[in-house]
């Protein structure tokens, strides 16, 4: 069965719909001058790509993924089976979060999420570098609590790199991680920072001020808004992957 719903975000107009089932046959052509975007709901990976999206103004049409049950032709699309991923309507996929992020910056310049100048765009790639290695402890410390493991040298590796993120705001003396305005950088790390809470990682925190103010203006992003669930969606998701039966329907 295809489900679907369709809502105006951002002056885009968007249709989602929910792949429910591993034999479901593909979606149809994608319509000029927009694009399908593959995804899954509650994937912060995926999050990124909304975000840009969003934040860009681009029509869109959602296409979710049943993770554990991926279709035949979307394996055909992205070999990887991983989410996110783009198609044009000439056809061309794309994938990977910050390849389809790229993209879109390049392909839709009206709105510029990366800088111009190549010195610029390389420091945003090697602050993302930084932060791939902050993103395993948002899946194994929660992942060893909840084995019962003791897992206090890994919050403090954690801080540790939290103070680094928080020192480089500092330095910056700027509201957002690249400047007074967001950027793709921000987009890029917001999504794991919006689960920060119900993965009980937010005293993770408690010492990095600037961090803490950058989540507040976060939240106050239009296309941050658009994209974000609430705490108890969250809450209720992240359980329903604990008991091993993730619901990715959940809530519709």
């Amino acid at each position: 069965m295809l489900e679907s719903r369709r809502f105006a975000e951002n002056q885009s107009v968007i249709m989602c719909f929910c792949i429910k089932k591993k034999c479901h046959p593909a979606p149809g052509p994608v319509p000029k001058g927009q694009l399908h975007l593959y995804s899954m709901r509650f994937c912060p990976f995926a999050q990124r790509t909304r975000l840009a999206l969003n934040s860009k103004g681009i029509k869109y049409d959602t296409i979710n993924i049943n993770l554990k049950e991926k279709p035949e032709w979307f394996l055909e699309k992205n070999p990887l089976g991983l989410v996110p991923a783009l198609e044009t309507s000439a056809g061309e996929v794309i994938y990977e979060s910050s390849i389809t992020c790229e993209y879109l910056d390049e392909a839709y310049p009206e709105k510029k999420l990366l800088p111009s100048s190549p010195f610029g765009k390389a420091q945003q790639r090697m602050l993302l570098e930084h932060f791939s290695k902050v993103i395993p402890y948002f899946y194994k410390i929660p992942s060893a609590r909840r084995t019962g493991e003791d897992v206090s040298t890994q919050e403090v590796e954690l801080k540790e790199k939290f103070a680094k993120l928080n020192e480089h705001l500092e330095k910056k003396k700027t509201k957002f991680f690249e400047g007074d305005t967001i950027t793709m950088i921000d987009y890029m790390m917001w999504p794991f920072f919006e689960r920060i809470e119900v993965l009980e990682l937010k005293h993770c925190l408690d010492h990095t001020p600037e961090l803490k103010k950058w989540t507040e203006r976060m939240l106050e992003d239009p296309a941050v808004k658009a994209t974000m669930f609430n705490m108890d969606t969250h809450k209720a998701f992240y359980k329903s992957v604990a008991e091993g039966k993730p619901d990715y329907d959940l809530g519709l």
